[in-house]
């Protein structure tokens, strides 16, 4: 199942969204909006940064991040998260996946073993990260609000939605994270049994 996760497609993917951030920078040059470029730069630099810097996580995992920056750049770029509509709520959401299930399996990927026994507390670890992200998130777009022209957060109700739906997404990247290290486990114990046939 890892395999699947890994397959060459998605990294190819990921590489042709960086591709139409590219074009949507060269599109907002042409019309002069100098700050939209800006914003679209740097959501490129990061990603470009992430697929060529993290060979340690699976190619699924690039293209989701991509996704994520694909998401961002273009609400930031044209103001899509003021729009009617949950354009802002689907932002936070998978923005919030896409950072815990990379830094999920980063940083507690060479300590899944002793979380084999304690599933849970390994949902709630990894959640729990994820969700104090999408907190740090909040306070980022509040002070934004003060340098930036654009007026980032709408009032409390906004807040509270948005940290609603970095918690859903954070939630559900532990989750997924929890069936990685289930399928690591079950390759281990296949290993295992086929080296004692062997022996």
């Amino acid at each position: 199942m890892m395999a699947l996760l890994n397959w060459a497609g998605f990294r190819t993917a990921a590489w042709a969204g960086m591709g139409l951030l590219a074009g949507a920078i060269l599109l907002v040059v042409l019309q002069g909006k100098w700050v939209q470029a800006a914003t679209l730069g740097g959501f490129l630099v990061v990603s470009l940064l992430f697929v060529r810097r993290e060979r340690q996580l699976p190619t699924l995992f690039d293209l989701v991040f991509v996704c994520a920056a694909l998401i961002n750049a273009a609400g930031w770029a044209w103001n899509l998260f003021d729009q009617p509509g949950f354009y802002d709520e689907v932002a936070h959401g998978f923005t919030m996946f896409a950072i815990t299930l990379a830094l999920g399996f980063l940083l507690y990927n060479e300590l899944m073993h002793g979380f084999y026994a304690h599933r849970f507390m390994f949902v709630v670890t990894i959640a729990s990260m994820g969700i104090a992200i999408g907190a740090l998130w909040e306070v980022a777009e509040w002070l934004a609000d003060f340098v930036t022209p654009q007026q980032i957060v709408a009032g409390l109700f906004d807040t509270i939605t948005d940290i609603i739906l970095d918690s859903v997404g954070a939630i559900l990247a532990a989750v997924l994270n929890l069936w990685g290290l289930n399928e690591r486990a079950r390759s281990e114990r296949r290993t295992a049994a086929g080296q004692e046939r062997d022996s």
